[in-house]
């Protein structure tokens, strides 16, 4: 008696009555135990044997698998037996079927011993395979949320994709399914929300709840800390300021309201407004709350300019033309990257459109100028919308890029914007006129000023908090600082009429 006391307590299974084993099995049931495998082995050393759980093609899901006749296997799977006992070569086999969530589907328990099945080890049997029953549903249940949630996450994305290409018609479309009413909307702010990876869904769903779901909230395909919110109304805008205060490593900035065809623009002013965020002690900003050149500029001289130098994608059908130009505002904003993962196309796409965008313009996305000068054209064609044009019959001659730059205006925002960086001994002024002729590349600068590629990008870097823009991520920030140095001539003007380097004439004039 003794023995035998000793072997059942070696197994764990031991008890005054003889049920210890139930309370061990319901365990598998709390929280932190479900998991069928441990099920399966729990099972094994319960009965002082070997066991295994394979699913209706045989593939093994758990445990170590016996010896097992196939026919045998095949005929529980399907249903056409729900057990079997077998009884050969020193062994004991149970086989019972283990119903899945999905009925048309099972798996196969097989349970093999040296000695017989008395009762006790039937009944741990049989409450084993309920148990994993149960798992299994619980596991399905789960899985379904998950998809259910990356199905809608991805609803979102597609909507917000939409929007970035202009297709508002589409986006209200698919919205309308899930989110009646959502963009029954003109215009919209963009409100980009950034946090630490590990808390963006948590974020994300805070967004969504203190919005009510009347803004569209997006986990950012490009940048894992972003979270994107499309706000229709002014309510939700200044719900989402109040998920910031308590996050010490969480920043908000916003754009200023465009139309839903501009969601893109709306996009790049809200990442610019984040950068400002940065700086400020309540670590959130709206993109209009700074002065940008743009406004300084005589807004009907500055709408000709823009028409002239975008007009050779005039030519274009509206779709591509909207297509073209959605794509190089978000290139010019982002490397062609995670422009491509916010528009949901491949990088090669993008490079592709902006090289078309080039070649209609002939000038080159290479030259940093060249690229401040057509993200200035594309945001004011936006701005600027409802601005009525010129006179193009007038005697007057056109008004250059340099006139619209020139102005006392302009030439005062210049001036007091990098009279900021005259403050530091380290001549940081210097240093990021340089790097900006050298097309922001920390190396080709370092050779011409005769110091370390390391020491140019710590002078980049340490701009940054003074002028209160982000220069070494490039995008809107970078591009006003480009402005600013073109509008006192400490930079030389970009050839935006040339042609491009490389080109045949045949490409440039097609």
């Amino acid at each position: 008696m003794a023995g035998r006391e000793d072997g059942n307590r070696r197994a764990g299974t031991g008890s005054a009555d003889g049920s210890a084993w139930a309370q061990e099995l319901l365990e598998h049931l709390r929280p932190h135990g479900r998991d069928v495998r441990r099920v399966v082995t729990w099972l094994a050393g319960a009965v002082q044997g070997i066991a295994s759980l394979q699913d209706d093609t045989g593939r093994l899901l758990a445990g170590t698998r016996p010896p097992l006749d196939e026919d045998l296997v095949a005929a529980v799977a399907a249903g056409r037996i729900a057990s079997a006992a077998w009884e050969g070569q020193g062994r004991h086999l149970r086989l019972v079927r283990v119903t899945y969530p999905n009925p048309s589907a099972a798996g196969v328990l097989a349970v093999s011993r040296e000695t017989p099945f008395d009762r006790r080890t039937s009944d741990i049997v049989t409450h084993t395979v309920q148990v994993i029953e149960l798992l299994l549903q619980a596991d399905e249940t789960t899985a379904a949320g998950l998809r259910l949630e990356r199905a809608t996450s991805d609803l979102r994305l597609a909507i917000l994709q939409l929007l970035m290409v202009e297709d508002t018609v589409s986006a209200r479309r698919v919205a309308a399914g899930l989110w009646p009413g959502l963009l029954d909307t003109d215009t919209a702010c963009v409100h980009v929300v950034e946090g630490t990876v590990e808390e963006r869904d948590l974020v994300a769903e805070e967004c969504i709840d203190v919005t009510g779901e009347r803004a569209l909230v997006v986990l950012c395909p490009a940048v894992d800390e972003h979270v994107i919110v499309v706000t229709p109304g002014e309510s939700e805008a200044r719900d989402l300021r109040s998920l910031i205060g308590g996050r010490p490593r969480t920043f908000i900035g916003g754009s200023a309201r465009q139309s839903l065809a501009r969601t893109a623009t709306a996009y790049g002013q809200a990442v610019s407004a984040l950068a400002v965020a940065h700086f400020r002690p309540d670590k959130a900003a709206v993109y209009a709350e700074r002065t940008h050149p743009e406004r300084l500029i005589d807004p009907v001289a500055l709408r000709d300019w823009t028409d002239r130098l975008l007009r050779p994608l005039d030519t274009l059908p509206h779709h591509t033309r909207a297509e073209l130009l959605a794509t190089t505002r978000l290139g010019l904003e982002f490397t062609a990257v995670n422009a491509a993962k916010v528009l949901g196309v491949s990088r090669n796409t993008v490079r592709a459109r902006m090289e078309r965008v080039e070649t209609l313009l002939r000038t080159d996305f290479g030259n940093l100028t060249a690229r401040a000068v057509v993200h200035l054209a594309l945001n004011i064609q936006v701005s600027l919308a409802d601005t009525p044009a010129g006179d193009d019959s007038s005697d007057d001659a056109p008004v250059s890029l340099c006139d619209l730059l020139s102005g006392p205006a302009m030439r005062t925002w210049a001036q007091d914007l990098l009279a900021h960086l005259d403050q530091d001994t380290r001549d940081l002024r210097r240093t990021l006129r340089t790097w900006i002729a050298e097309g922001a590349n920390a190396e080709r600068t370092a050779q011409t000023l005769g110091v370390h590629a390391q020491t140019v990008r710590e002078h980049v870097r340490s701009a940054e908090p003074v002028l209160e823009r982000q220069l070494l991520a490039g995008g809107s920030d970078l591009y006003e600082v480009v402005l600013a140095h073109l509008a006192l001539d400490d930079l030389d003007q970009p050839a935006l009429h040339g042609m491009k380097t490389g080109l045949p004439d045949s490409l440039v004039h097609g």
